[in-house]
């Protein structure tokens, strides 16, 4: 058979097809990009590892990960990335965990639900679901700044009608032996603990619908 014949009739398969489209795409900041952390111990690294031997509805079908955080990124920078990142990657879904290093500049809470707002729209019109994951606000600003942050989440969620996930590294941070020497930033023991708060929201997301150009 002619080899180029033969390529474009496997590439028709509904397993190749689906197997090439399973994406979710992680927009965050260093509680998702590793900071600290050697290769292959962050929580997404684990997720990556995790959808690999995770049996999915559709037989075939293999999600990827593709990380887009970087550390030190505000709901503004991941705003000013995604766009490119969802053409470039086309995923089925997205992750949003921004918003921390926002509320360490006392960003006004506007400002920020603003942002994932945007963020969230553009996703969707993407074609992508979307899961907001809740960031940890510390009381530099104080009760009243950190209440109005928190709320945002709820607020957005609620208003986008998508998947909050509720602050995925509070637990861990108030747990001894669970943070860096910085006392920001959960250690390798913490990633397989975040993973595990993130993974009961995410997993009935794991359709993987054929797209097309």
């Amino acid at each position: 058979m002619n080899y180029r014949l033969w390529l474009l009739l496997l590439l028709t398969l509904p397993g190749w097809a689906q197997a090439a489209s399973c994406m979710v795409l992680i927009v965050g900041d260093s509680l998702s990009s590793g900071y600290g952390l050697a290769q292959g111990q962050g929580w997404v690294d684990l997720l990556d590892a995790r959808l690999k031997k995770t049996a999915l509805p559709q037989k075939n079908a293999q999600w990827r990960v593709i990380n887009a955080s970087i550390t030190g990124d505000t709901t503004q920078n991941g705003l000013q990335r995604l766009a490119p990142a969802l053409d470039r990657h086309r995923p089925q879904g997205v992750l949003i965990e921004l918003g921390g290093n926002d509320a360490l500049r006392g960003t006004p809470p506007a400002a920020i639900k603003q942002n994932l707002v945007e963020m969230i729209r553009q996703a969707k019109a993407a074609g992508a679901w979307v899961m907001l994951l809740e960031a940890p606000v510390l009381p530099n600003y104080g009760k009243p700044y950190a209440d109005a942050v928190a709320r945002i989440y709820v607020d957005v969620a609620r208003e986008e009608k998508i998947v909050r996930v509720p602050c995925f590294v509070c637990d861990v941070g108030v747990k001894d032996g669970m943070m860096q020497a910085d006392g920001i930033h959960p250690n390798s023991k913490a990633q397989p603990k975040m993973l595990d708060a993130v993974w009961p929201y995410l997993k009935p997301k794991l359709q993987c619908p054929v797209k097309t150009r």
